[in-house]
């Protein structure tokens, strides 16, 4: 499956419009995770335990959305996004959208 953030797809031609395909998942924080996040934040630098769990929900997104455009029957996803949003204290959705298509 070709992904791609553009409308179009780099030396191929979209010849069928599939339609709207989406994957989503929601996490929530790890406790053990947590607390050696909060460690982090005394003495600064990256959070990797958020980072990690951020990854993974984003490519579980993805997955999911390549499935639904699988099923339509496409071989590509053009204008893919991304957006997060908090769906209660401690737990995050991430969704990843854009437009089903077979190129060629």
């Amino acid at each position: 499956m070709i992904i791609v953030t553009t409308e179009t797809v780099p030396g191929k031609e979209i010849v069928e419009l599939k339609g709207f395909v989406k994957g989503s998942t929601v996490q929530a924080k790890h406790i053990g995770k947590d607390i050696i996040a909060g460690l982090k934040t005394i003495v600064g630098g990256e959070i990797s335990e958020y980072s990690e769990l951020m990854e993974q929900a984003r490519q579980q997104a993805i997955d999911r959305m390549v499935s639904e455009a699988g099923q339509k029957g496409a071989n590509a996803i053009v204008t893919v996004r991304f957006e997060t949003s908090a769906v209660m204290q401690n737990a995050s959705e991430i969704i990843a959208y854009g437009t089903a298509v077979v190129v060629a």
